[in-house]
């Protein structure tokens, strides 16, 4: 019988490669059980190729197992080795290994030699490979006196290595005294050979210590050769002397330095060969001298390069592909190129083989009776010979075995006895190598059994591959069968995966896949069966992932990771920056979900994983973290291509700290005029790394430049050197020149003056130039100092000049500036306005007219013209009280204007002036004028006083401005009953010279309210209210009381009974009358004590319109509450022109319209409807004249 060691060949998705490999290995690690009777079997030997450290001893291994335990034999060089006979030779127990004691004593190269190892038991022998053991050498090089070598600049050059031969060979590298490594680059390398090319020198690689290393690995040594001296010398260095002493053979290789095509200098001619082994690195070479410098390029004739398995080194001068082939042979060609031409060398690759398994023989376990084939099948270039042994002894000469049938690489048994169990050697063997492998047939008969554990647990995560182990062993084979539960019929494969190996696959394993599972294993000679038991586990996965973040350095980020898991699993979340582990820095702070970096740097920037790991499954999820910040500042600044008036600046970027750099900005830095200042000179491109530069004259400059990205921008770079720009005349002038006098007989000239950067050299001066406009006269010229002004004396009066401000230094002038217009100083006008006279308007509002002025009799800039006026007073108050004049000034050449805010019935006196910038012309003759009467102020004050059963008394003063001559006052009054509802309005005039007035035959213990207010011809005033009222009589009170019996008599219920009739009649009209159009609400008391004579009347039928006010006691416009005192303060209704926005030096425009914003006091809103009997406001008087 034959046990199966590879699964059934069914087919496989993609997605199922990874676990078919993984079953193979399962599949393959099956063998006999060690209680078993078995052949032995090799499991460890040395290499075949042993080379061994002469310093330590010797160990050559050969381990085995078998049943019984084999024993061990050695040969060496082919003849049997007795290790008995060598007190050095050790072999350690159980075991086949030799080891040799050549630490006390003895040398390695005594050992030297081929070994092989026999393992041997009762059922046959297993042999290992011929191990070739040689000890590694590491040779000194050989004493050499090299002499110094002297080339000519751009000559070739070849500094040879040939390094010692040693074991393993060498590797080779060049350094200098300090081990140093020397740089290598397209015109100096290393070749394969270990010998140093130029293909041209320069002076700079003259040296003395040229030193070839060569390091043996295996013992740890490194060997020099002898220091090779260079000197290069650049020919135009030779002098005739030196020439003269110099014969041209001294000159290493007398090749000229003048500029050559490319020749090669390894490998040589044009055609060369190359065999190589398959499997291994194929290496081609080509290095080429010239001047210039040769490039190397590659090409395969006939076919391309594999993408994949080609590499090149040393700067292209060495092509490899790894992983060779047979498909890699055939020809390849460098080609070496410069400015002067090119040089082609084909290089033709034979791919050889040594012998490479296609079938290897695997042991057979048979049962008595059986059969079975061992198959040796290898392949090689040349095609390698295949030759059997059979326990160590070729095929031919041992014993016979009927049961066995040799054909080439097979070997058929057939009806197969326990005699016929034995270990067989298949030989596969070429001149580049050979191959053996060891097989043996063993002939059992035995039951089944089961080799994985009893009820193992298996646990898979949830729509994955769950693999249900059933190891086995009986001969003959066994039939395995699976079945779930304890009642369940066999698994068959339209849901499940059996393989031959015994494992049961379920390819998606769901949470109806959890259960128990029995395996049971049959053959001829009896069953065993194992149960094994299957989870269904969640899969882990993310409900927060770490996402991609950008971050400015110094900052703080937070990546979150969240999971969902299996309640049963417990996961571990770990945290790798860049695949590894988090830096060991305090920054770096991990809690439950997050990880959170602090004060972030440049590289804190990468990929952070978080990698989620439970028993059965692990998720990870990578975030990229970008470190940005302002870039770092350019350097390497340099000037070139420095003209007189433009410069070349160049410079180096910084790092742009993972943020693109957008603009750079150039500042320059005037060290002759303003040292320590930076002005912006100018912007490019965050591509650009040069800027030409426009330049002013006689400047020291220095520049600096800032780069800046989406983050900000850099500190400035370093500045650069200085560059002191020629001087050269001005090129502008002055400006911002003016004439102006300060006094009649000057004029100032004054002028920006240019900075120390315009300047554009020395001597800075100034030619101030000047002539009067409406004249012949030539120009006045002088040349002043680095100033910014200049007076001119003696001038007439308020005359018109042109005026020139040049600039000029010590190489030469500014061009020509333009003319500007002047005026020498002004003086007081000397004329007044004339023919002044008053127009009036209305009681608060006259217009004044007047004659201009003589142009000349100005004698400056006309600014406008000015009214005084004031309010005329008696003599006895104008002793008392200084008088107070106002002022408005109209611009321009206006000849009238409004004077608003006068008093009524007052009598004004005005004069007018002519203003210029000097100041004031004399005033014209006074001009009186009267303004009409007008309605009058409020009385001052109400008091009632002296309050009595019947009677009220009255007290007040008269208006603080009556505003003509008052005819009389007017009063009126209504009572107010317990329900505030307002009885008849009675009204009464007093005469104008009366402050005080008794009402009697009053109601007792009843409110009046009072309005009152005063008259002149025009109109009536503002009013003013108060409230007031009777006192209780105690007597009538009481009799009342005495006299309720009369409440009893007939006639007085009769009465009564007509009296309440009456009223109810009343209150029904009066009903109607209000549901008809109109209301009366009396939300509050104070609402109903209006004047009803000044309530709005409705057009359509009379009654009283709805009154609102949102103060109390204010049913008037200027009604008021009174105080405590009773006392009633007057009303300010005087007119100011403070109102006017400038008071007293209010000024009108041109057009007679008034200069500032009016900012009179805002009345109250009337109530709807009120008509208001003050007197007009001057605005309004304002508004319908202007």
């Amino acid at each position: 019988m034959q046990l199966k060691t590879m699964p059934k060949k069914k087919p496989l998705s993609a997605g199922r490669a990874p676990l078919f490999l993984f079953l193979c290995q399962m599949i393959s690690a099956l063998d006999v059980p060690l209680d078993l009777v078995q052949p032995p079997t090799i499991t460890q030997q040395s290499p075949k190729d042993y080379i061994i450290d002469p310093r330590e001893n010797i160990v050559i291994q050969c381990e085995a197992k078998g049943k019984p335990p084999p024993s061990f034999s050695w040969t060496r060089n082919g003849t049997h080795f007795d290790i008995d006979k060598d007190p050095l030779v050790t072999m350690k127990p159980g075991s086949g290994t030799l080891v040799i004691n050549i630490m006390s004593e003895g040398k390695a190269e005594t050992y030297e030699g081929v070994y092989q190892c026999t393992a041997r038991n009762e059922r046959g022998a297993a042999v290992s490979n011929n191990i070739v053991v040689r000890p590694s050498r590491s040779p000194l090089w050989t004493k050499e006196r090299l002499e110094p070598i002297i080339l000519r600049s751009g000559q070739s050059l070849v500094l040879p290595c040939r390094p010692p031969i040693g074991l393993p060979p060498a590797i080779i590298f060049w350094m200098d005294n300090s081990f140093q490594r020397l740089p290598q680059s397209e015109r100096v390398s290393q070749g394969l050979n270990g010998d140093l090319y130029f293909s041209n020198v320069l002076p700079e690689d003259t040296r003395e210590d040229y030193i070839c290393y060569a390091r043996f690995n295996h013992t740890q040594t490194i060997q020099q050769k002898q220091p090779i001296s260079l000197k290069v010398i650049s020919v135009d260095e030779l002098n005739d002397t030196i020439a003269a002493n110099l014969s041209d053979t001294e000159f290493y290789g007398a090749k000229s330095s003048k500029e050559r095509p490319p020749t090669f200098l390894t490998p040589e001619g044009n055609e060369s060969h190359k065999e190589e082994l398959r499997g291994n690195v194929l290496s081609l070479e080509c290095i080429a001298e010239g001047l210039p410098t040769p490039v190397i390029y590659w090409i395969k004739e006939d076919g391309t390069l594999p993408v994949n398995r080609t590499f090149y080194r040393n700067f292209k001068k060495t092509l490899q592909i790894i992983h060779v082939s047979e498909a890699d042979s055939g020809n390849y060609q460098c080609i070496a190129k410069n400015a002067l031409g090119a040089v082609h060398h084909t290089i033709s690759v034979t791919v050889k083989a040594a012998p490479y398994w296609i079938v290897a023989p695997h042991n057979l376990v048979l049962s008595p009776g059986e059969n079975g084939t061992l198959i040796c099948r290898a392949n090689g270039n040349p095609k390698p010979r295949i030759s059997w042994l059979t326990n160590g002894v070729p095929v031919e000469i041992a014993l016979d075995d009927p049961s066995r049938k040799i054909d080439g690489d097979t070997i058929m048994f057939s009806n197969v006895q326990e005699s016929s169990s034995a270990v067989y050697q298949c030989n596969a063997s070429n001149k580049y190598g050979y191959l053996l492998a060891n097989a043996f047939v063993n002939v059992l008969a035995e039951p089944p059994r089961i080799l994985t554990s009893a009820n193992t647990l298996y646990q898979v995560i949830a729509n994955r591959p769950a693999l249900l182990d059933c190891a086995f062993f009986g001969s003959p084979m066994p039939t395995i069968e699976w079945f779930k539960g304890t009642k369940g019929s066999a698994l068959h494969e339209d849901i499940y995966v059996l393989h031959d190996n015994g494992t049961l696959e379920i390819p998606v394993a769901q949470k109806d896949s959890t259960g128990t599972y029995t395996c049971v294993a049959r053959n001829k000679l009896g069953m065993a069966k194992n149960e094994v038991h299957l989870e269904i586990k969640d899969p882990t996965r993310f409900i927060k992932q770490p996402e991609y973040a950008v971050v400015q350095r110094g900052s703080k980020v937070s990546f979150e990771c969240k999971v969902k898991h299996d309640h049963t699993l417990i996961p571990t979340i770990l945290w790798l920056k860049d695949n590894g582990e988090l830096p060991n820095d305090e920054r770096f702070s991990v809690d439950k979900d997050h990880l959170v970096v602090s004060d972030v740097k440049d590289e804190d920037g990468g990929t952070y994983t978080c990698a989620a790991n439970t028993t059965l499954d692990s998720v990870s999820a990578s975030a990229v973290l970008r470190v940005v910040d302002v870039p770092n500042p350019p350097f390497d600044l340099e000037l070139t291509n420095q003209l007189d008036k433009s410069v070349q600046l160049t410079w180096t970027p910084g790092d742009d700290n993972n943020s693109p750099i957008t603009k750079f900005i150039i500042e320059y830095e005037d060290a002759m005029h303003e040292a320590g200042l930076w002005r912006h000179q100018a912007e490019v491109s965050g591509t650009q790394t040069t800027a030409q530069l426009k330049l002013s004259p006689y400047v020291n400059y220095s520049f600096r430049v800032m780069a800046e990205n989406s983050i900000g921008r850099s500190v400035p770079s370093e500045a650069s050197e200085q560059y002191l720009t020629k001087a050269a005349e001005p090129d502008q002038n002055p400006t911002a020149v003016e004439g102006l006098g300060t006094e009649p007989d000057n004029l100032v000239i004054t002028w920006k003056p240019l900075n120390g950067f315009q300047s554009n050299g020395p001597g800075l001066q100034y030619k101030v130039s000047w002539r009067q406009k409406d004249g012949d006269d030539e120009w006045t010229s002088v040349v002043v100092a680095n100033v910014s002004k200049y007076i001119v004396s003696g001038t007439p009066t308020f005359v018109p000049y042109l005026i020139k401000v040049q600039a000029l230094n010590d190489v030469g002038f500014a061009p020509e500036p333009a003319a500007v217009m002047g005026h020498s100083g002004e003086d007081l006008p000397m004329v007044a306005p004339g023919n002044v006279r008053v127009s009036v308007v209305n009681s608060t509002l006259a217009e004044a007219h007047w004659d201009p002025v003589p142009p000349k009799s100005v004698r400056g800039h006309l600014q406008g013209y000015r009214i005084y006026y004031w309010k005329a007073q008696s003599s006895s108050k104008r002793n008392r009280r200084h008088i107070e004049k106002k002022i408005l000034t109209f611009q321009g050449s206006k000849t009238h204007g409004m004077l608003p805010g006068l008093q009524p019935y007052s009598h004004y006196v005005l004069n007018v002036r002519v203003v210029n910038g000097k100041g004031e012309g004399p005033a014209s003759a006074d001009r009186g004028f009267h303004t009409p009467e007008g309605v009058p102020s409020a009385p001052s004050s109400l008091k009632i006083v002296n309050p009595t059963l019947d009677s009220l008394t009255l007290e007040w003063d008269p208006p603080s401005h009556p505003n003509g001559i008052l005819t009389e006052y007017i009063l009126k009054y209504q009572p107010i009953n317990s329900t505030h509802e307002l009885g008849p309005l009675v009204d009464l005039k007093i005469p104008a010279n009366k402050t005080r007035w008794t009402l009697k035959n009053l109601n007792f213990s009843t409110r009046y309210k009072f309005y009152f207010y005063a008259q002149t011809s025009v109109g009536s005033g503002s009013q003013i209210t108060e409230e007031a009222i009777t006192t209780v009589d105690e007597g009538k009170k009481a009799m009342a009381s005495r006299q309720v019996d009369i409440a009893t008599q007939g006639w007085f219920i009769g009465l009564m009974c007509a009296v309440a009739l009456l009223i109810l009649i009343l209150l029904i009209v009066c009903f109607i009358r209000r549901n008809k159009g109109g209301k009366y609400p009396v939300k509050e008391k104070e609402d109903a004590h209006a004047d009803p004579e000044i309530q709005p009347m409705k057009e359509d039928d009379g009654t009283f319109g709805e009154y609102s006010d949102a103060e109390d006691h204010k049913p008037l416009k200027k009604g008021s509450r009174t105080p405590s005192d009773r006392t009633v303060k007057k009303e300010d209704s005087d007119d100011s022109l403070v109102d006017y926005g400038e008071g007293v030096n209010g000024q009108f425009n041109e057009d007679g319209s008034f200069i500032g914003q009016y900012s009179g006091k805002k009345e109250k809103e009337p109530a709807e409807g009120n008509e208001s009997s003050e007197a007009p406001s001057p605005v309004n008087a304002m508004n319908s004249f202007v």
